[in-house]
């Protein structure tokens, strides 16, 4: 699809608008978005220290159709403190903000100890369901763990989402189970990603969402350009629209109210 003046709908629910990365091309950045069709992006203020919190809550305040999520990543538990907590419900009281996260479990990675990511998650699951905001997780070969903490923490129904899922069928269903929604990156573009595009197709038409994960994972036709942006997650919705035989238009419809229901935003 060529990304040009589009009118689908679509809502990129997992970005790092925040990063280096864009810089002084956001404006140029979020107007590609616009064009391609994207109404809605969050903003995930995780994954390089609080600054990144406090950037996407700032971001998310200057631009229209921007909202921002503020957590700990796994990656930087080791980080956790009380003072990073209590920054965290000063951020997450400002109007832009729609979700905790993203954390979770790395182990693929281990940049934190198992028992550090562990704690920092359950400090954020805590804190999703005292501030009454949704949770964005990351797993990546930690299911058995982040199952057992997620459902160990008593989550209500539609409190979060498994972003880039990269799970098997099994843990899909788990995972719906527990009330989440998951979340398709670029990787469902992937040539070798046959499992994941069949899980794709299988889930509840209520459950599923698109992001790009930008500045990474850039889906094909894009795939090893970087940085990745909001514009391509059109792309991934191709993919999605493909594998459940539905149109783009539906795809993107689909999705857009998921993630309108589960951040609580209204685009109109």
């Amino acid at each position: 699809m060529n990304p040009g003046k589009n009118e689908s709908l679509f809502f990129d629910s997992h970005a790092h608008l925040e990063f280096d990365e864009f810089g002084d091309d956001i404006s140029h950045v979020l107007q590609r978005a616009h064009d391609a069709g994207v109404k809605g992006i969050v903003t995930v203020g995780a994954g390089r220290g609080l600054k990144s919190a406090e950037e996407a809550v700032e971001l998310s305040e200057k631009n229209a159709g921007l909202w921002a999520a503020v957590g700990l990543h796994p990656h930087e538990a080791s980080q956790y403190s009380a003072d990073i907590r209590d920054r965290l419900v000063e951020l997450a009281q400002d109007p832009s903000t729609v979700a905790i996260g993203e954390t979770g479990l790395d182990y693929y990675y281990n940049h934190s100890e198992p028992h550090e990511q562990k704690l920092a998650f359950r400090e954020q699951i805590t804190l999703s369901k005292d501030l009454g905001l949704p949770l964005i997780v990351h797993c990546r070969d930690a299911y058995r763990d982040t199952l057992q903490l997620l459902s160990g923490k008593g989550l209500e129904k539609n409190s979060g989402i498994i972003h880039c899922f990269s799970g098997d069928a099994q843990f899909a269903q788990k995972v719906i189970d527990l009330g989440l929604y998951i979340s398709f990156s670029g990787t469902l573009t992937f040539k070798k990603a046959d499992e994941l595009r069949s899980i794709a197709a299988s889930v509840p038409v209520n459950r599923i969402l698109i992001e790009t994960d930008c500045p990474y994972l850039a889906p094909v036709p894009k795939r090893g350009k970087f940085p990745n942006e909001p514009a391509w997650v059109v792309h991934t919705a191709e993919v999605l629209a493909d594998v459940r035989g539905i149109s783009v238009e539906e795809a993107g419809r689909i999705t857009t109210e998921n993630a309108c229901s589960v951040y609580n935003v209204d685009l109109t």
